[in-house]
Order: structure tokens, then C-alpha cells, then sequence
């Protein structure tokens, strides 16, 4: 069991206010990422969580239990916590083999020697380097002593695995694999997982929850693809998503109860009332920004539908199993993301397809999202 409060937590260094006031509920069998772009506050968190940081303000609690009281000065050292840790720099004894290394925690809560030898083993092959068991750590590559850090950290099989972008010193391909890795290791476990990235990519597909943050503060805590379909405001929908999402500035008011949008370039578009944001009422026009992912635009090079809006290609770039296709709506740029190799012209004149049911729309003044994406 290990689930995980933080409430209200404040974190200074000197005059600098680095965490604003955190509130986050980590579930017991969670892998919750923490995600932002760099200084916002994600590895500051997770070394309060781990006992290397003193908030000055705020609780922590782990199944019930105050581990951290910054009003009483109540600190439950590292070691109490229960919790495995591995950082950015590999950490590793450079007198020990990879074998030693790993074997290490097991022996010092004396571990029988064949129990080690079957998780050692085990670990090892998970981060795909039981052939380096007798190497040194000056014998290995960076990638490779960073997946010995992991190795040492999930061979005692513990309920709550800590991770600070333990995946930036390897290479593209090896990377994805150690994604896999961990994302079983998660499934088969039921460890619960914190771990910290600027890395989009392994947020969404490794994530059950993802809390991202901005400037020390947490802004959404959400699943992974309900973040990236309906961000939380313009910042986090500007942050997630590759391509990024296409911003379409416009005007906005309520008609009857549905939500009409009419672009810089045009264009109107209509939004059911059902999928506003409950307690959406604006007062009259208001400045609005339609998000739309590069996904969710179907291009023709014909008209199919009334609809459809005329584009002019401006530049095509493929990319093997898919084509970024990006057009001119006015003065409006517009990315498309297709699946598979399609040739286009500069220039050429073609169509888009729009379902304002998979658009948001935000409220350029406060930046908060006020009409969700309807995804199937």
C-alpha cells in the first residue's frame, strides 16, 4: 500500500517561492507522472515526497500516516519512507560490479544468496544488461549505468518506485524500449510510481495520471488522454502534443445556450451546450481561441461538404509513416497531421474537414478551457 497526500505544500529556496501551495493525491497503484517544462517545480516535489527537501509549509501523508508536518517541524527521514529512488546520475559504487551494485540492498536486509541471484538476474534482463553482471561502472556507457540504477532500484520490489528522469541519457530506440519496461513493470508489480519528466511523450503513454505544472504551481491532474484532449487552459493544451495543437483566435458568444465562435478569418462555427464547461456563462462577446489537433483535420483536395474550409498549402514535410501537412486559412496557420506518405504542392488549393464536436475552446482572458473535445 502507498498512496500518497501532499496538502498545501510551499517550498522556498532564499526568497524564491519554487512550489505554490501544492495539493496532489497519489493513489496506491498509480504511476503518476509529473510533468512540466524545466524549473517548474516537478523534481523540487519529488524530492519533498522522498524526504531530501523540507517544505515550509504543508502535510505529507503515506496510507494515513503524517511523514511530513512543516508546522510542528515533523520530518520522517529518507529511510523511514519506504521508497526507492532513481535519480538523473547513476549513483553507482564504482568498486562494485553491476551484480554487487544491484545485490547490494538485498544483501544488507540479508536476503538468501539464491533469492538474490534469482532477482538480480531477473532485473537485469528487464533493463536488458545481464551480459554486463562481472563490468565496472567505468566499463559501461552512460545508458547502460543508468539502467543498472533502475535495475537496483526495482530489484527489492517495492511498493513505491521514485523517478527522476531516469530515461534522458539513453538513445532514442533504447529509450522507447525502457518504456515498455517500466510500463510492465508497473502492470505486473502494482508498485506505485512517481516519476518526473519534460518528456511528453513519456508521460502519455506510460501514465495512468499525469500532474503537470507551470511556474511551481499545479495546474491539471488528469489521465493521459483526457489531458490531451481537453487541457485545463491554453498553457497545458500549448504544452502537450506533438505536432502541437492549432489555436484558431475568433469571437465567441452564447446563442441560446449552444456557443457560437467566429474566427479572425471567417469562419463560424456552432458548439452544443452540453459540452460547455459547467457554469459557463458569459456576460456578452468575448475574445475566444479555438484548439484543434493536427489529428482531427481531414484534408481533401476537393470540396466534400459545405463545410469545408479552403486552405492553400504552405509547406509539406513527410515523415515515413506520416505527413505534416501545414496550410494557410488567411492568415491563419494550420497543421495536419495524416497517416501514411501524401504529396502536395505549394500552393495548392485543398479543403479541411472541421468537427467543432473534437474542438475546445478557451477564453483568451482567464485561458481556461470552456468547451471540451468530444473524442470517440
Amino acid at each position: 500500500m502507498s498512496k500518497i497526500e501532499l496538502k498545501h505544500i510551499d517550498k522556498y529556496y532564499g526568497k524564491n517561492h519554487i512550489l505554490k501551495d501544492i495539493n496532489l493525491t497519489i493513489e496506491d497503484g498509480d504511476f503518476m507522472t509529473l510533468l512540466g517544462p524545466s524549473g517548474c517545480g516537478k523534481t523540487t516535489t519529488l524530492r519533498v515526497v522522498s524526504g531530501l527537501e523540507k517544505p515550509q509549509n504543508g502535510f505529507i501523508y503515506m496510507n494515513g500516516k503524517e511523514i511530513v508536518n512543516a508546522a510542528e517541524a515533523h520530518f520522517e527521514p529518507p529511510a523511514a519512507r519506504g521508497l526507492n529512488l532513481v535519480f538523473q546520475s547513476y549513483a553507482l559504487w564504482p568498486h562494485m560490479t553491476v551484480y554487487e551494485n544491484v545485490a547490494f540492498g538485498l544483501k544488507i536486509k540479508k536476503t538468501p544468496k539464491d533469492e538474490i541471484d534469482r532477482r538480480v538476474a531477473s532485473a537485469l534482463d528487464r533493463m536488458q544488461i545481464g551480459q554486463y553482471a562481472q563490468r565496472y561502472p567505468t566499463e559501461l556507457s552512460g545508458g547502460q549505468q543508468q539502467r543498472v540504477a533502475i535495475a537496483r532500484a526495482i530489484v527489492s520490489e517495492p511498493s513505491l518506485l521514485l523517478f527522476d528522469e531516469p530515461l534522458s541519457n539513453l538513445d532514442a530506440k533504447l529509450r522507447v524500449d525502457m518504456r515498455s519496461e517500466l510500463k510492465r513493470l508497473h502492470k505486473e508489480t502494482g508498485s506505485t510510481i512517481i516519476y518526473v519528466t519534460h518528456d511528453q511523450i513519456e508521460a502519455l503513454t506510460m501514465s495512468t495520471k499525469i500532474a503537470i505544472f507551470f511556474e511551481g504551481v499545479l495546474v491539471q491532474v488528469a489521465p493521459p488522454l483526457e489531458l490531451y484532449n481537453n487541457p485545463a487552459d491554453l498553457r497545458v493544451a500549448d504544452f502537450i502534443g506533438n505536432p502541437r495543437i492549432n489555436f484558431i483566435d475568433g469571437k465567441g458568444k452564447l446563442d441560446g445556450k449552444d456557443l457560437v465562435v467566429k474566427t479572425v478569418d471567417g469562419e463560424t462555427f456552432r458548439f452544443a451546450s452540453e459540452n460547455l464547461v459547467e457554469g459557463f456563462r458569459p456576460s456578452g462577446e468575448f475574445d475566444a481561441v479555438i484548439g484543434v489537433r493536427p489529428e482531427q483535420v481531414t484534408i481533401h483536395r476537393t470540396r466534400k461538404h459545405d463545410t469545408d474550409v479552403a486552405a492553400k498549402v504552405y509547406t509539406v514535410m513527410p515523415a515515413g509513416s506520416e505527413t505534416i501537412v501545414d496550410v494557410m486559412v488567411g492568415k491563419t496557420r494550420i497543421t495536419i497531421k495524416e497517416l501514411g506518405i501524401t504529396h502536395y504542392e505549394h500552393d495548392d488549393i485543398v479543403y479541411l474537414e472541421l468537427n467543432p464536436q473534437k474542438m475546445n475552446v478557451f477564453d483568451k482572458a482567464s485561458k481556461k478551457l470552456v468547451k471540451y473535445a468530444v473524442v470517440d
